[in-house]
């Protein structure tokens, strides 16, 4: 029998792979508008991603399924603003896995 120690270690099936598309698509597109990372050099970026996480989640809730300027789902404009909140929280050991 063959033996594979992989315990305590990422479990990265876990993530419902088909919902990060169109994550990356909105990251691509913030990439090609502004520039690669620029989201970590964003003025009061905290607020500032808290604010379009809830403008997004408010419209999806609304009903708006995309939204109007990149044509991408609203939700997965959420997410981004979320991941950038998570990754602006963190502590510099917290960055530094996330990273």
């Amino acid at each position: 029998m063959t033996t594979k120690h992989d315990a305590g270690k990422w479990r990265f099936s876990l993530i419902p792979l088909g919902t990060l598309k169109p994550v990356i698509d909105v990251l691509e597109f913030g990439a090609q508008k502004y520039a690669v990372d620029n989201w970590k050099t964003v003025p009061d970026a905290r607020t500032r991603y808290f604010d379009a996480a809830m403008r997004h989640i408010t419209a999806w809730w609304g009903g708006e399924r995309n939204d109007s300027e990149s044509g991408l789902p609203h939700l997965a404009h959420a997410i981004c603003c979320l991941l950038f909140l998570l990754w602006l929280d963190g502590s510099d050991d917290v960055r530094r896995n996330l990273l």
